[in-house]
């Protein structure tokens, strides 16, 4: 027996499911795929959870840079991490917007986008927890630790949301 993991992305676009869009007479039909942007993107689940995770980034970001600092290698360490993870989240936000996904078809998007989901959740939740426990009640490195956390908790959103994790079980039949 073979054992392996799948992953499968339950929502690319609000423009609904992976099915080919209905032939219309309308040229104006939204979601066709000759417009150039996905204007659902922007009212959709994963896109207004997309931008609330590049807000709080940001602000943690902006927090801690103002503050003064008590470790300069922790929160160094999670200015790179946030940082980071707002320019990934930003560039899979404009792939999704202007659906470069449909275009560029060598590359596995969905398993991408989990993979960076993952390691910058990670990262983010280990820089999180050294600023917060190297702030000494300082106000602003404070609140860049919980706007850290609470970028955490969007994205384990986002992910749990976006994706189905399945282990799947191959039995082999071949005889030796």
């Amino acid at each position: 027996m073979s054992h392996g993991a799948r992953v499968i992305r339950t929502g690319v676009s609000s423009a609904g499911p992976a099915a080919p869009p209905p032939v219309t007479v309308a040229s104006s039909s939204a979601g066709s795929d000759g417009e150039l942007m996905d204007g659902g993107y922007f009212r959709s689940c994963a896109g207004m959870l997309k931008v609330a995770q590049m807000i709080t980034l940001l602000i943690g970001f902006i927090s801690v840079n103002n503050s003064p600092w008590t470790d300069y290698s922790a929160y160094s360490f999670f200015q790179i991490v946030t940082m980071c993870d707002l320019v990934m989240i930003l560039f899979f936000y404009i792939m999704h917007i202007f659906r470069v996904y449909r275009k560029l078809t060598c590359v596995s998007w969905p398993l991408a986008e989990f993979l960076h989901y993952l390691i910058g959740t990670i990262l983010l939740l280990i820089g999180s927890i050294v600023a917060a426990s190297k702030s000494y009640n300082i106000t602003g490195l404070v609140a860049g630790a919980t706007f850290g956390f609470l970028a955490t908790i969007l994205c384990v959103i986002s992910m749990w949301s976006s994706y189905k994790v399945s282990c799947i079980t191959q039995s082999t039949n071949a005889s030796v």
